[in-house]
């Protein structure tokens, strides 16, 4: 039988699920299984609270980690050596795990951790601990008991028929399983929050699709590229989606024909909600989301929202409206989209920008104004051109 690496994953938020917990943990397995889909010969199965992944050992044990801690839903992952459930066994493999851990890195000091999952076994789980302890000391006299700040913890979970070791709990992004919460459609731009936003409501379950809005040729076809690129990075977590572009340019142009221009910006975003709407109820969506951040521009003051989310009746999801913007930007560099929307280029909100825009909008002069189009054919011919991308995993 071909030897294969073993990797522990924890459910973390998953596991205070209920009665629904076992749906959660087949969903958490499932999205596993589509995230290493493209390695050979990889097993995905759950096991008494946790899934055990094992692969070919040419799998590169990092980079299966790395796919893996993506996954929304997982807490952590270690990497473990296998054994029979039997105590002498379990020290020996300690020994040998331990030598392993001593060849690479610098180690004086350890602590031994065990649990005793299989209440059957005859050893409790802090004599255990000792006995392991005590093999581990003899074999590498060097090394040093340190109970409190150890520079190798050395984790044994004894379990029925099968035992695991391992040294270290790589953490993942939590959450919950793609697909536990519904659909949304994400309001996509080249900028630094909404791809955020995208990923929030991702890691607590929702499957998205994203619309983009682009106004050629004031905009470039470079600066759309851009935002696929986000939308691909997006997909790495998220699994993949359909990314509507849609050219804003003809209302653009209207508004800016028949509208007060200090009210310009308020309108516009109002045409994009009314759009993205019409496009998420033709895609299964529940709901919209942006990254609209309190106050960080004239379009996302306190008023201004109101007078935004009434031009839909579908709920609006802002994940980051009281988020500083220092803290988007470390989340975005976390979750690598940073560099990417930092890139310069164009987008539709930077078009027929007003010199003063209104920021304390009433909604019954904004209505006023909306009425000098004819909103339904605008908002029609733009859909009847727009275009859908199938974007992939990385």
């Amino acid at each position: 039988m071909e030897e294969k690496n073993i990797f522990i994953v924890r459910c973390g938020e998953v596991a205070l699920k209920g009665l629904n917990k076992p749906y959660f943990e087949k969903t958490l397995a499932e999205s596993i299984r589509k995230a290493v889909a493209r390695f050979d010969g990889i097993e995905v199965k759950r096991h008494e609270g946790l899934i055990f992944v094992k692969a070919p050992c040419a799998v590169s044990p990092d980079i299966l980690t790395c796919e893996i801690s993506k996954v929304f839903g997982v807490d952590s992952v270690s990497p473990a050596l296998e054994v029979e459930t039997e105590l002498e066994r379990i020290s020996e493999a300690a020994v040998l795990y331990m030598s392993e851990l001593f060849s690479r890195n610098v180690i004086k000091t350890f602590k031994v951790k065990a649990k005793r999952a299989d209440k059957d076994f005859p050893v409790l789980s802090p004599d255990i601990a000792k006995i392991i302890g005590a093999k581990v000391l003899t074999a590498f006299p060097s090394l040093a008991v340190d109970v409190h700040d150890p520079d190798c913890n050395l984790y044994v979970d004894v379990r029925k028929g099968k035992s695991y070791i391992y040294d270290e709990k790589i953490s993942g992004f939590g959450g919950l399983p793609a697909g536990t919460n519904g659909k949304g459609l994400v309001l996509l731009s080249g900028g630094i929050d909404s791809p955020v936003a995208a990923f929030m409501m991702a890691r607590r379950g929702m499957m998205i699709e994203a619309v983009h809005f682009h106004s050629f040729p004031y905009t470039s076809e470079r600066a759309q590229r851009k935002v696929e690129e986000l939308a691909a990075v997006l997909a790495s977590y998220c699994g993949k989606f359909r990314l509507h572009i849609v050219n804003l340019l003809p209302i653009q142009e209207e508004i800016v024909k028949r509208c007060p221009e200090d009210e310009m910006t308020i309108l516009i975003r109002r045409f994009m909600m009314k759009i993205a709407e019409e496009i998420a109820k033709d895609n299964g969506c529940d709901m919209l989301i942006t990254g609209e951040n309190l106050g960080q521009v004239a379009s996302q003051t306190a008023g201004a929202i109101v007078v935004t989310n009434a031009a839909v009746n579908m709920p609006v999801m802002r994940p980051l409206i009281a988020f500083d913007k220092a803290d988007i930007i470390k989340k975005a560099q976390e979750i690598g989209t940073f560099d990417i929307s930092i890139e310069p280029y164009e987008d539709c909100c930077t078009v027929f920008l007003p010199k003063h825009p209104v920021t304390k909008p009433r909604l019954s002069d904004i209505v006023f104004s909306e009425d000098k189009l004819d909103a339904c054919e605008l908002i029609k011919s733009v859909l009847n051109n727009k275009k859908i991308i199938a974007i992939k995993q990385k």
